[in-house]
């Protein structure tokens, strides 16, 4: 019997060919490289001005895909905590409130210049905790009010109390950062005080939250679904309403407004972090990075009614007084402080 032998040489030229058949009948290649992905937990009411612009924006650029997780900040800390072993989001678009407890909770990690240039060139206010987290914009809380049932709108918050308005005004929940802003102005309203007192008045705005049962529709926690009932005609006005989600509903046709208040708004500002080990860290730093720059900041001001975060910028505080013309006229003196009133 003939003995067969078989080089080492034939052996690995046999099996790479038997390899490549495999692969061309179909069976995946495993080292095939995979698309690039970014996880980004975000406020829910971002996605209708994110989505159209800068999202395709940076995916383009930078040859990726982006999912926008969009829900309440609470929620994306809870996410970030309960994975804090195996992190899945890369990025966390979440209010200065839940963005301290993000620190406390050590799911975060520092920006520094040498991974985001744009921060250079952020206003100091904007840059928490030693770069912690920053503010990529700063929009607004006000009273959102249906065009179609109300011809004026009102000059004053306390008009939200008027018995006219039985069962027809919606607030946010205290579960939603923006709930703070009717807060603060129902214990000014109550105590007659300026808010950095009234602020700390917390008897007298329940006080004066409770007195406003009578007219209110509802409670929201989603504020998609607090403007489908404003724009339906169900509801006049939200109080607490964010200018970033208001100016993006009329932009698409909406019949909203926004009013400007006599004793004014609440300023909110929009925070942006990193999250600690979490996937994809070169592309979040660079989604960051993008996001504090002039390109990224123009297009936030003029979708999302904002202020932007640059130190300088002539062109976008032009822009900033174009927007708020159009939404109210009276409004291009306006000047936002975090955690006051202004006007």
């Amino acid at each position: 019997m003939t003995e067969l032998r078989v080089t080492r040489r034939q052996f690995l030229t046999r099996t790479v060919g038997a390899a490549a058949t495999v692969s061309t009948l179909g069976v995946p290649a495993i080292v095939r490289s995979q698309p690039k992905e970014l996880v980004i937990g975000g406020a829910a009411s971002h996605k209708a001005f994110m989505e159209p612009t800068v999202i395709p924006m940076f995916e383009k650029k930078y040859g990726c895909t982006i999912l926008f997780e969009g829900t309440k900040s609470l929620v994306n800390l809870e996410k970030m905590v309960s994975n804090k072993a195996k992190p899945y989001l890369s990025v966390v678009m979440m209010d200065d409130p839940v963005l301290l407890l993000a620190v406390k909770e050590d799911v975060i990690e520092k920006i520094t210049p040498a991974k985001v240039p744009n921060l250079a060139k952020l206003k100091p206010a904007a840059i928490h905790m030693d770069g912690m987290w920053t503010n990529y914009q700063q929009p607004y809380a006000t009273i959102a009010l249906a065009t179609a049932k109300l011809k004026a709108a009102p000059a004053s918050w306390t008009e939200l109390w008027d018995p006219k308005y039985k069962g027809k005004v919606i607030v946010p929940s205290l579960q939603n950062t923006e709930g703070l802003s009717m807060f603060f102005v129902a214990a000014h309203l109550e105590t007659g005080k300026p808010m950095k007192d009234a602020q700390y008045q917390a008897d007298a705005a329940f006080k004066k939250l409770r007195a406003l049962k009578p007219n209110l529709l509802t409670v929201y926690t989603q504020m998609p679904q607090a403007f489908n009932l404003l724009e339906q005609g169900e509801a006049w006005m939200i109080a607490g309403a964010l200018s970033s989600y208001a100016s993006e509903r009329k932009r698409q046709g909406a019949a909203v407004e926004m009013d400007s208040p006599k004793e004014g708004v609440m300023a909110m500002p929009s925070g942006i972090a990193k999250v600690k080990n979490g996937p994809q860290p070169e592309l979040a730093w660079a989604f960051i990075n993008e996001m504090l720059g002039a390109e990224y900041q123009k297009i936030l001001t003029e979708v999302a009614a904002a202020e932007h975060r640059l130190r300088v910028g002539e062109a976008i505080d032009a822009c900033v007084v174009r927007v708020r013309r159009s939404l109210d006229p009276r409004a291009s003196d306006f000047r936002l402080a975090a955690g006051g009133l202004v006007w």
